[in-house]
This record gives structure tokens, sequence and C-alpha cells, in this order.
């Protein structure tokens, strides 16, 4: 008859009562369970990702929720706006139209020795180098305006020659002939009532310039076509003296008039020393 596998006889006729181990308790919310590889409880991590299966759906929800990338992000962006808003603004966006708040609010008698105290503590070396820096920069800014000067009278020169050079070249293309200047000549000269002399003076100036306004000899500077020396002595007759025949014809006139009457007198004497 097969044994019962419930009890066993002990040696002393006895019963004696085998220990039969307990069944396995279905898994509950405090982390009981089974894992593929055997039971589980709350370290295993497997068993702390299953356990959400064996969680009420709320509060597995809840869970899910605080811990997602989503709400870490939130909270994140939260934290740096608030950070933002505690900065003092007004240290990033100044009004430099208002005093700074020390001056504004003046400063103490203590405020002004310490700050004169501070100032006075400057090393003479460190003051000394401070002021040869202040000398070369001065002396380095005269030059600069040396320069700056000379170069601007160098231009300003360059711009007379060349309107110097224009006004002669519009003047050559302008110019009257010596014939039309012998044309003026000989009626101011009747005008003066030297009819007679006309031939005298005609001849005089051949000689001086060749009835040329512009005719100026080198070696003396006489000037124009009554050889004027200097040439601004005709200015008395006109401002246009350097170019105008006719004002330079007036003034030789009257300097024939004052000195020898008449042109006829004026060859005369020029006849004997070649200049009049």
């Amino acid at each position: 008859m097969p044994k019962s596998h419930g009890t066993r006889r002990s040696s002393d006729g006895g019963r004696r009562r085998t220990r039969v181990p307990p069944p396995r308790e279905a898994p509950d919310a405090r982390g009981g369970g089974r894992s593929p590889n055997g039971p589980y409880d709350r370290r295993d991590p497997y068993g702390a990702d299953a356990m959400d299966d064996f969680q009420p759906p709320k509060r597995r929800w809840l869970r899910r929720a605080l811990t997602s990338n989503v709400t870490i992000m939130i909270v994140a962006i939260a934290a740096i706006g608030s950070a933002v808003v505690l900065v003092d603004i007004d240290r990033f966006v100044k009004d430099d139209t208002k005093p700074p708040k020390m001056a504004a609010a003046g400063l103490s008698t203590n405020d002004m020795l310490t700050k004169l105290t501070a100032a006075s503590e400057i090393d003479p070396v460190a003051a000394d180098a401070i002021a040869a820096a202040k000398k070369r920069a001065y002396e380095e800014h005269q030059r600069e305006l040396k320069r700056l000067k000379e170069k601007a009278e160098r231009d300003a020169r360059a711009r007379a020659k060349l309107k110097a050079q224009q006004e002669r070249e519009r003047l050559a293309k302008s110019n009257p002939s010596s014939k039309q200047n012998k044309a003026y000549g000989k009626k101011m000269n009747a005008l003066k009532g030297w009819s007679r002399c006309w031939p005298s003076l005609l001849t005089l100036w051949n000689h001086e310039s060749g009835w040329n306004e512009r005719a100026e000899n080198p070696s003396s500077g006489a000037y124009g076509i009554p050889q004027s020396l200097p040439g601004s002595k005709m200015a008395s007759a006109g401002g246009d003296w350097r170019t105008s025949s006719p004002t330079q014809i007036a003034w030789g006139l009257g300097y024939i008039k004052a000195r020898y009457d008449d042109p006829c007198g004026a060859w005369a004497f020029w006849q004997s020393h070649n200049w009049y």
C-alpha cells in the first residue's frame, strides 16, 4: 500500500506532521510579484517597471505625467523665466540722460575724503608715464595739424595756379589782336587832342610791347602795352589792368602827359635813351 505524503510515522509509533510550503501569494501593489527569472521586489529594475501594471489607473497616469520629458521641459522654462524677472533690468537698459545715482544723491564729506585719498595715492612714476603719454599725444596732434595746414596751402596754391592757367587760356582765346589794340589807341589818343602825335605813339609802343596787352619784360618785369613798371601801377586806371587794353592805354597816355606832355615828346626821348 503506498505511503501517504501527508503524514509520516515516527520511530516512536506516533505521527509527525510534514511541513508543506505555503502557496505563493498573488502580486500586490506593495511590490510583490514575479519576474521572468523569479520573484522580484522594489529594488528589481524589471519589477519597478512592471509594477505600473498592478497600480490603479489614476496613480499610474499621475506618475507618468510627472516623469515625462514634456513636464520636465515646462518646469525648466518656468524656472528660467522666473530668474529673468528677478534680474535688475535697469542694469541692461540705462538712461544716459540721468545722472548716476551717487551723483544724484550727493556725496557725504566722508565719501569725498575717501575718494580724494584714493586719488592721491597715484604712484609718481605712473603719473610721469601718464604725463609723457599726454605730451606725445599733444605733439603728435600738433604735427598732424601742421601737416594738414601745409597740405591745404599746397592745395590752395595748386588751385590758384590751375585757375590762373585756365584764365590765361581763356584770355588767349578772347584776346584782342594788336590791330584792335592800335584802333583803341588811335581813338583814345585823338580824344586827348593828340591826333598829330599818333605816328609817334604808334612807333613808341611798337618798340615797347608790340601793342600786346600781356607783354612782359622778363628782366625788369615791365608789363602791358605801355610797359608799366611795375605792372600793378596800372591798377589806378582799373582793376582789369592785367588784361584790358583800353585800361592800359588810358594809363599809358596819362603817364606820357605827366612826364612828356604828349606822345611826340615821349618818342623823342625814347630815341635818345631807348626807354621813356
